[in-house]
């Protein structure tokens, strides 16, 4: 089975955005194919608002999470493979999803016949 990650992190996102609220994503900075802004990231991690309004031409496919916004007033084009997403979650009340980090290789590589789980590990961010 496909991993059930892409179609999660799309749920939640329209959930948050139904509610309301800003949804926000965590994401590893470290993973390779990451392309952020230079200087962006914190402790090897960085948080994008996916609100509408903070951003153009979002694209949510199974492989990966892209759009466009500025940056201190610059545009940049950014792309997160979905291995490197470890969070969706909405800015007012910090409810959403965290995902387990997962090894590059490790997403595209895994055998189709693995017994390993590979959805994420649910938990509640508060």
């Amino acid at each position: 089975m496909t991993s059930s990650k892409p179609y999660l992190l799309r749920a939640l996102y329209e959930w948050i955005l139904d509610n309301e609220s800003t949804p926000y994503i965590l994401v590893d900075a470290s993973h390779e194919g990451l392309s952020i802004p230079p200087g962006i990231a914190s402790d090897g991690k960085v948080v994008l608002n996916l609100a509408p309004q903070a951003i153009q031409d979002l694209q949510m496919s199974n492989e990966f999470v892209g759009f466009s916004a500025r940056f201190g007033g610059v545009p940049h084009d950014v792309y997160c493979p979905m291995a490197s997403l470890l969070a969706i979650y909405a800015r007012e009340t910090g409810e959403g999803m965290m995902f387990p980090a997962e090894d590059a290789t490790e997403a595209e590589d895994a055998p189709a016949d693995e017994t390993k789980s590979s959805g994420p590990t649910l938990k509640i961010i508060k």
